[in-house]
């Protein structure tokens, strides 16, 4: 065989393994896809920074993923919220600074046979305001109200329905618990909160997704103070998230994120810009 004749073998052997490289890459508008990513987002607050790395977990048909987040930084800096704004004479936002939020741990198990998962989703918070039962306020029944490190430890079961035309729903269920490390407590378990939700995704084109999240959290167990004002100064809570998602490539999307919930509305809620890559 001469060398003319392993030039268009060459040619053919690289468009193969391109195309099979190609056809590995996860669908990234699947919110249950497990794949390795990275990801940066422009927010209101800050720059938000993700990696995302897969696993084997042992099992053929299962898919596993670990997920780090890290929110919120230089959010005085680069963030565009406007901190004075105040609605009836009381500040809408709490203080945004140079230092990091909160970052979130999330673990994902996926049966890709029936399209099962399970999510360990851990988010440690820092400068939280929340709502801390002390001893005096017990005998009062009123909350003090302080900034306090606070993690939020859940464990929930999602499933994905098969797709309904152009839509597609991932239901999902879980409990959780809730820690605080506050002046006046130090560290405790103040209660513990379930969660009912969904994420559900409209395929607008093959390159462009639309997703909206609600997610329905109350608290079940705890403290008098932490049953009664736990979410936003109550027991319960509903939060709407909503995407608009555009693939620039099979490797790399563009997504804007809006978070609100019944206490606070749309234009006050979060807001980002967020790029990902997948490997």
């Amino acid at each position: 065989m001469n060398a003319l004749t392993l030039i268009p073998f060459a040619l053919f052997s690289g468009a193969v393994l391109a195309e099979q490289k190609t056809e590995d890459l996860k669908d990234m508008s699947d919110p249950m896809a497990i794949y390795t990513q990275v990801g940066m987002g422009v927010t209101d607050k800050g720059l938000n920074f993700k990696a995302g790395k897969t696993y084997e977990t042992g099992q053929d048909n299962r898919g596993g993923m670990n997920l780090v987040e890290i929110k919120g930084v230089a959010g005085d800096t680069l963030g565009w919220r406007d901190q004075n704004e105040q609605v009836d004479g009381k500040p809408i936002y709490g203080g945004v600074d140079d230092s990091v939020d909160s970052i979130r741990f999330r673990n994902f198990e996926v049966n890709l046979a029936n399209g099962r998962g399970t999510q360990l989703d851990i988010n440690v918070a820092f400068g939280r305001t929340s709502y801390v039962q002390t001893v005096e306020n017990a005998m009062q029944g009123d909350p003090t109200i302080e900034k306090t490190t606070a993690a939020d430890i859940s464990y929930s079961f999602m499933q994905a329905f098969p797709k309904w035309g152009k839509f597609q729903f991932f239901p999902l269920a879980g409990v959780g618990v809730n820690i605080e490390n506050s002046a006046s407590n130090g560290f405790e378990f103040p209660g513990m909160f379930g969660l009912v939700g969904m994420y559900s995704k409209l395929a607008i084109t093959d390159d462009i997704w639309l997703m909206y999240n609600p997610m329905w959290v109350t608290t079940l167990v705890g403290s008098d103070i932490y049953k009664d004002y736990q979410f936003g100064g109550d027991s319960n809570l509903l939060a709407h998230e909503v995407s608009l998602s555009y693939k620039i490539s099979p490797r790399t999307s563009v997504r804007y994120f809006g978070n609100w919930n019944d206490k606070v509305d749309y234009a006050h809620g979060d807001h980002r810009i967020e790029f990902n890559y997948q490997f």
